[in-house]
């Protein structure tokens, strides 16, 4: 299988439906009890890339898009709507956005996360896809330069410094970030409900492990 690093149009992701899912095995005790475990570390995205009454050019651009990526065959980015930035929906991108690591001295690499948290709860998820353009990153509160001090690898989402970090310095980022993705289909069906526009109504897109 090979990934694409294109995306899938923005315009007809937007109001899709989808989000995170999780795997959770639940035994029932005889003394009416419960146990539960989970074989997943992180969570799996799913999505329906269905579109309804669109234009026939954009029911085009879709099956265009399907082809070229040989259905399931081959991976392609994914903008969740609801979840693609290293902040909140409503806040613009800043360098202290996610604390990513610290340093020790000699690491020049650190990966690219995103943190969610909930009480005294909190879950780490890595960052792959990073947006060309959108990566800033700060050392011990400081922004720094992406070319100068830095350089950012799109596929793996992973930082490179130019020198490493000294030890027990912060190192921050703030990015935007597309999901890798797959169809979960070999077939899509396409309804023409005028002469104008269309319908196809399921298209589903399951995340892929990279």
């Amino acid at each position: 299988m090979a990934f694409h690093e294109v995306r899938f149009p923005a315009n007809l992701s937007f109001g899709s439906i989808g989000g995170p899912e999780r795997r959770t095995e639940v035994v029932a005790l005889a003394n009416g009890f419960e146990e539960r475990n989970t074989p997943w570390a992180e969570a799996r995205r799913r999505y329906d890339a269905g579109v309804s009454l669109r234009s026939l050019d954009d029911i085009e651009d879709m099956v265009a898009f399907f082809e070229a990526r040989q259905g399931q065959l081959h991976g392609f980015r994914w903008k969740d709507w609801a979840d693609f930035k290293s902040c909140r929906p409503s806040s613009g991108i800043g360098f202290e956005d996610q604390l990513i690591g610290l340093g020790d001295g000699a690491s020049m690499e650190f990966q690219l996360i995103k943190t969610y948290r909930s009480g005294p709860s909190s879950q780490v998820r890595r960052i792959a896809k990073p947006v060309e353009g959108t990566v800033r990153v700060g050392l011990q509160g400081d922004e720094v330069q992406a070319g100068i001090h830095f350089d950012m690898d799109l596929v793996k989402g992973v930082i490179v410094f130019a020198s490493p970090p000294a030890v027990g310095e912060r190192v921050t980022a703030g990015f935007e970030f597309d999901v890798p993705v797959r169809f979960d289909t070999d077939r899509i069906q396409v309804s023409v409900a005028s002469f104008q526009a269309g319908d196809v109504p399921h298209v589903p897109v399951v995340e892929v492990r990279l």
